[in-house]
């Protein structure tokens, strides 16, 4: 289990380092969504100044692509990390009440039998979707527009991500059950976890 235990972390780390990308990843998703709105409303403001063409530059497709790709990768890419926080939306009105035992078997289960075969069956309906957006090396139909096949590959790779990551809970979550104080498991007592951490320092 401990070396189990040791690939879980490892696991934890990568998805918590994507997800950390993710967060600057959304404040440019941010600034690129107002400097959309910005040059599209002072593009008159803009032509006058600068002229017509310049305004044309600077209000192109490819920034309204740029915060689009920029969503989709947060998106796609951040649900590792969400998961891993159990930071997505459950209807937990029966599932808070229950015990924290019953909660990380529920995950185990989630996890087994519709998180991972999910996934896997995303991966490979996905694989002739983005082979053919390879093959073609497929760019937006827009003028000015950004090539698509990358941000498809991104499709699969979330995919593996979150069959990663739920790996990693399913690791945490049995530690948990079989007594293991160090498990990691979201359900684990904090205080314990954290007295854990410090006799390890």
């Amino acid at each position: 289990m401990r070396f189990l235990l040791a690939v879980s972390k490892g696991i934890d780390w990568f998805t918590t380092g994507i997800g950390k990308i993710m967060w600057w990843l959304t404040l440019f998703m941010t600034l690129i969504g107002a400097y959309n709105v910005i040059t599209r409303y002072a593009f008159g403001i803009i032509s006058d100044l600068f002229g017509e063409r310049v305004a044309l530059l600077l209000s192109g497709n490819v920034y309204l692509e740029l915060q689009t790709y920029a969503y989709n990768l947060v998106f796609l890419l951040g649900a590792a990390f969400v998961l891993k926080s159990d930071a997505h939306v459950r209807v937990d009105i029966v599932f808070s009440r229950l015990s924290a035992k019953t909660k990380a078997w529920i995950d185990i289960f989630g996890a087994v039998f519709f998180l991972i075969p999910f996934s896997t069956l995303g991966i490979y309906f996905s694989r002739s979707y983005v082979a053919r957006s390879w093959r073609q090396l497929e760019v937006s139909p827009n003028p000015g527009g950004l090539p698509r096949y990358p941000i498809k590959t991104v499709i699969i790779i979330a995919f593996a991500l979150l069959i990663l990551q739920a790996i990693s809970e399913i690791i945490k979550n049995s530690a948990f059950l079989s007594g293991r104080k160090d498990s990691g498991s979201i359900h684990a007592d904090p205080a314990e976890e954290q007295a854990i951490e410090m006799e390890a320092i």
